[in-house]
């Protein structure tokens, strides 16, 4: 059942001195702006508003996921911090006497919710700005990063041992509660384990025959990984075989079982793709066991050529308001998603952009087309390749200069989004989970922005 509000101050605030209320500016800024029914509505379709468990009081999870991406808290954290600080008590409109929510309540809620939900709530913020008259859209400027996963750095070999462990400890949790007692396995993670050392143990040598001995190991333990997949096979085949008992654990973690033997498939195959000399592609390369929707990209950084996670796409203004973003798996081309972020900032914003600039990435003709018919009056974007005559004349106009030279500010906000609201990594596994936690980066940073804009 859905709660919007919390109930009434107790009669232990109002027996506080002044100088016990004080709240810092920012969160005075942002209390207001958040205090409008506009931003319940994205809630109410996912709770029965007259039956059920009442949730929390939505103005408090608002106030409390901004903490958590303003200040880059856990939710243990976060909830520990806003109960025993009397400001932000009063910021999350948590009456005196009560502590915050319990963070699994909060991981439910974000899960539950999904990225929908935060884009809405992105568009209600910026609609509430349009109105206070503080979005400016006479200049919008787009820029891709990556967003990296929450992974480690992958190599086959250490994909492989992660692999069998994770089969044999999933595969000891189902026998625990009964199931498949007798099923024959051997838990592989001493042999696994001892072969990623001596893989370790080989790559220091740095010499020409280390390279054949790793490889030679590196066949070994996909030998092995295959061994513990078709033992893992014959417990999940038998353990179905009680799956209709009512235990949502045992189903939950038989589906776990099932995804885990899926994904050492996956790498046991590139692996030996690998070892037979054939790079798999990098659109299907699987680059971890648990978040699936990760992939390698480069995008010419020279301190990370490669990077492994998601491409997301951001698009401001000058007042460096996020008037829309999005995230891809993979590193889709960059052209052909720019007119469809205009276009959602035109629907969002209720205003065509005067100008519209973005960097070589952007830079075909097709794409200067599509936003011109959106009524974009000037498209500053330098084309790929060697341009004309004709077309080096436009793109030394000064206009077109002075808003080629402020879209590398669009840098300095990517690196905003990464240093202050958590886009440096995305600690949510795959994609899904990728865009709700950037998507609550998103919307604590504008919040900040237009906070200090309508103060």
């Amino acid at each position: 059942m859905l709660r919007t509000v919390c109930p009434q101050p107790t009669l232990w605030e109002s027996m506080l001195p002044p100088e016990a209320l004080v709240m810092a500016p920012e969160l005075v800024a942002v209390d207001r702006l958040l205090d409008d029914p506009r931003f319940f509505e994205p809630f109410r379709g996912w709770f029965d508003p007259d039956f059920g468990r009442p949730s929390i009081p939505m103005e408090t999870f608002l106030r409390l996921m901004f903490l958590k991406y303003r200040y880059r808290l856990g939710f243990g954290t976060l909830c520990a911090e806003v109960s025993d600080s009397l400001s932000w008590l009063r910021f999350c409109r948590i009456p005196l006497g009560q502590r915050a929510p319990h963070p699994s309540t909060l991981m439910k809620i974000t899960k539950r919710i999904g990225p929908s939900t935060i884009e809405e709530l992105n568009v209600a913020l910026v609609g509430k700005a349009v109105e206070a008259g503080v979005v400016d859209v006479s200049w919008l400027r787009a820029d891709t990063t990556v967003v990296p996963a929450d992974i480690k750095y992958p190599t086959d070999s250490g994909m492989l041992t992660k692999g069998c462990a994770s089969l044999a400890r999933l595969v000891g949790r189902i026998r625990d509660v009964g199931v498949a007692p007798r099923t024959a396995f051997d838990d592989p993670t001493e042999a696994a384990r001892r072969h990623a050392h001596r893989v370790a143990s080989k790559l220091r040598k740095r010499t020409a025959e280390a390279k054949g001995e790793v490889l030679a190991v590196t066949d070994e333990l996909a030998d092995l990984a295959e061994s513990v997949v078709a033992q893992a096979k014959r417990v999940l085949k038998n353990a179905k075989r009680v799956e209709a008992r009512p235990v949502r654990r045992l189903r939950s973690m038989l589906a776990d079982l099932e995804h885990l033997i899926d994904a050492v498939e996956q790498i046991i195959a590139q692996t030996r793709l690998r070892l037979a000399g054939v790079m798999p592609e990098s659109k299907a390369r699987r680059v971890s066991l648990f978040d699936g929707d990760a992939r390698p990209i480069r995008k010419g950084s020279l301190a990370k050529p490669t990077q492994f996670g998601y491409t997301g796409q951001v698009t401001d203004n000058p007042d460096g308001i996020v008037l829309d973003y999005e995230l891809e798996a993979g590193i889709p081309p960059d052209g052909p998603r720019l007119g469809p972020a205009i276009e959602r900032i035109i629907a969002a914003v209720g205003t065509t952009p005067g100008a519209v600039t973005a960097d070589r990435g952007y830079g075909l003709a097709s794409v200067d087309t599509q936003l011109e018919d959106l009524g974009v009056d000037l498209v500053a974007i330098p084309r790929k390749g060697q341009p004309g005559a004709a077309r080096r004349d436009a793109q030394s106009e000064d206009r077109f200069v002075e808003l080629v030279k402020w879209r590398t500010g669009s840098e300095g906000r990517i690196a905003t989004l990464k240093r202050q609201h958590g886009w440096e990594r995305a600690r949510n596994r795959g994609l899904e989970g990728a865009r709700i936690w950037c998507g609550w980066g998103v919307l604590s940073h504008n919040l900040v922005k237009i906070a200090g804009l309508t103060h």
